[in-house]
């Protein structure tokens, strides 16, 4: 036998592989025809060997050792749908990839898109759209700072004509440069994307070379409000001086303005392609920073959270955790307000008793929800138009029309209510309108109140059997709305609830302007310090400024948060170790960047100080019982109990109170109904409810035959 093993042949050296690397997104979603790739060589491999096809083409032209050392290339002409990237090195074993392209116009993850889209390219200068998806060639414009002190502002720069009083601008790199801007807009997504960066029209930019004067950083500012919108709107400004001096490229989608696109999935996705373009266009990028009040606050929080990696750090202003949560306060709002104005006025004359039932400071704060966003629930608000044109619902007249809230703005996520839930006007139309989430079954308003004294038994029974709640329409009717249970689960499951528990993967620093008597509440900053508790058993990775300017921190500490972010930013991308960003993210967080509060000038780390000056509260729910940190759509629920509570009510109010409840009352011990943690890279391309996309496609060895 030993003899055998002697002569027998010897195994077949396996040749090392070839790897394809693709740079500019998962390649699984790609858009617009092209995608920057990289083809890393085994030891011994040389470049000149290699051959790249797609599906056949030969593509191997595109690429190169380019000034960085690596093979690589932007591969174009890629066909919507699978396209089999492979390579083939003589003395390597071969690699493929499928990349599958998605239209520049969308979708990609998001699922279907709603219509109308109305464009506005001709409004904006670039005549008639293309294509229904609004598509057109993008624009790109030069901008210049003077060195004049009597100039201010940025100035059109013409590269044919330059002008002599160009400033110069050092970078956070120490690189000099001209100060020249070049600005592109075009539209992606549906939407307008806008980028700006420091570029020297003299020079020339490549993905793999570019120009010093980009530090490679991306700042990505987001807007606030919120409108289910059907028309192309205009973008951000990304013309910031404080960032673009500093080398950083400033860009977004009109579609991450909540108030132009509440469909937050829909901004992630634009967020997602842009990004992908500026790979493929300017290279690769460092890090991004997202920046943004409100509206803005709550779209970092959610693309961070559902498609982590999308962007690196966060400074969420005057902010809030998601959509769904804060939505409910404001319908919340609006029943109280109803039935203190026109049900129990005579009850309710005494008005911190009804400022104590909405659990804020002041019932401004109920006022101003409804006064701003009352009517966003109305399925015939105009959907950021005119509730005349022909295409929008109407009860009466069109009941097909086009519905305008946030749920059937987003259907693709939520899909469409069951026949036995229809109304006569989806039987009608044959058809179920979208899931809602909103339901208040269960909830004692006014509790805490009852609990601590400040209102009577009286006022509470009353209150809770008359307040009511919203049908499919947003018709007040008199018993509660019970909230979709299909829908729950999937809020929960595709972060449409923010749970936090992907977001220790991003540095926080939280801008909260002190205000407690409009919408923009201090409490809705630790609401989002309670789910990070509650997910990842600390808060380590956010960080509160408070001060005392309503809405918005002075633009002193906004520049103290953003040299910090990028501090924090800059470690964690220097650390070379094994461990998880979770744990890079905790070990790199700069000294300064702990909670605050500043009173003009004087910075304060004081908390107990901080919380004297600057006391937060709560919402509606929280008022009801709920835990600050407000992350219940749907509450289980428990029989009413009447040692539960310690005040008596007579025979006759607690059967009116178990009247009011005929299904029980929230217990908050229990955990929401339909609740799962957040699975993170969602796509709604194969339906509602969507489907995890799971990890990024990675090249595998391929046959050498042809």
């Amino acid at each position: 036998m030993a003899a055998l093993a002697v002569l027998a042949p010897a195994p077949a050296a396996t040749s090392a592989p070839l790897e394809i690397k693709v740079l500019s997104n998962r390649a699984d979603l790609i858009s617009g025809g092209d995608a920057l790739v990289e083809i890393a060589l085994p030891p011994g491999v040389l470049s000149a060997n290699v051959r790249v096809d797609v599906d056949g083409r030969d593509v191997t032209s595109a690429f190169a050792v380019r000034p960085n050392g690596r093979f690589m290339g932007l591969v174009e002409g890629l066909a919507v749908g699978d396209n089999v990237v492979s390579a083939r090195a003589k003395g390597a074993a071969a690699a493929k990839i499928t990349i599958t392209n998605h239209p520049n116009g969308g979708p990609v993850f998001a699922g279907p898109q709603v219509q109308p889209w109305i464009c506005n390219t001709v409004a904006n200068g670039f005549g008639p759209p293309q294509d229904a998806q609004c598509n057109v060639p993008p624009k790109y414009e030069f901008f210049y700072r003077s060195a004049s002190p009597l100039s201010t502002g940025f100035m059109p720069y013409n590269p044919a004509s330059p002008p002599a009083d160009v400033a110069t601008t050092t970078t956070d790199q120490g690189v000099v440069a001209p100060y020249i801007v070049r600005r592109e807009t075009g539209v992606m997504d549906r939407g307008w994307y806008t980028a700006a960066v420091l570029f020297n029209p003299s020079e020339p930019w490549a993905p793999w070379a570019p120009q010093r004067g980009w530090n490679g950083k991306i700042v990505w500012p987001f807007g606030g409000s919120s409108t289910a919108d059907h028309y192309q709107r205009s973008p951000t400004d990304v013309l910031n001086d404080a960032h673009l001096s500093r080398g950083f490229m400033v860009a977004t989608n009109s579609l991450n303005t909540h108030g132009q696109n509440n469909n937050d999935v829909v901004s992630h996705e634009a967020v997602m392609m842009l990004k992908e373009r500026i790979i493929e266009r300017y290279g690769e990028v460092r890090y991004v920073i997202g920046e943004g009040c409100s509206g803005g606050s709550l779209l970092q929080h959610m693309l961070a959270n559902a498609y982590p990696g999308l962007i690196d750090g966060i400074q969420p202003a005057c902010s809030y955790a998601d959509s769904r949560t804060t939505a409910n306060d404001v319908r919340d709002c609006v029943l109280l307000l109803r039935y203190f104005t026109d049900t129990s006025p005579a009850l309710w004359q005494v008005e911190a008793q009804r400022s104590a039932v909405t659990g804020h400071e002041s019932l401004s704060v109920c006022v101003a929800w409804q006064t701003l966003f009352g009517k966003n629930a109305n399925p015939d608000n105009g959907c950021g138009g005119s509730s005349s044109e022909p295409w929008v619902y109407n009860a009466e007249t069109n009941p097909g029309g086009e519905r305008c809230t946030q749920a059937d703005y987003q259907v693709a996520v939520w899909g469409r209510r069951d026949p036995e839930q229809w109304t006569p006007n989806e039987r009608e139309i044959q058809r179920g309108f979208a899931r809602e989430t909103f339901g208040n079954e269960g909830i004692q308003y006014g509790l805490m109140a009852l609990q601590s004294g400040l209102i009577l038994s009286e006022q509470f029974v009353d209150l809770n059997e008359k307040v009511g709640g919203r049908d499919i329409d947003n018709n007040w009717i008199p018993q509660r709305s019970s909230g979709d249970l299909i829908a729950q689960p999937i809020a929960y499951r595709t972060g449409r609830v923010n749970d936090g528990r992907w977001l220790d993967r991003v540095p926080i620093i939280d801008l909260r302007g002190h205000d407690n008597e409009e919408i923009h509440t201090d409490y809705n900053s630790y609401a989002m310090r309670q789910r990070l508790v509650r997910a990842n058993g600390h808060a380590n990775n956010q960080v509160i400024f408070t001060a005392n300017t309503p809405l918005v921190v002075p633009p002193s500490v906004s520049a103290e948060a953003f040299t910090l972010i990028d501090q924090w930013l800059a470690g964690i991308e220097a650390d070379t170790s094994v461990d998880p960003l979770e744990t890079k993210v905790v070990r790199h967080k700069p000294a300064g960047a702990v909670d605050s509060c500043y009173v003009g000038v004087e910075k304060i780390t004081d908390q107990a100080k901080c919380r004297a000056l600057f006391p937060y509260f709560g919402n509606v729910r929280i008022a009801a019982g709920g835990p600050l940190s407000s992350h219940y759509l749907k509450c289980p629920l428990k029989p009413l109990t009447r040692t539960d509570y310690p005040v008596t009510f007579t025979d006759e109010q607690w059967a009116r109170l178990k009247a009011a409840f005929p299904t029980g009352v929230c217990d908050w011990n229990a955990p929401p109904v339909g609740e799962e943690p957040s699975i993170p890279w969602m796509t709604f391309k194969d339906g509602p409810g969507g489907r995890p996309l799971g990890a990024p496609p990675a090249s595998t060895s391929a046959s050498t035959k042809k």
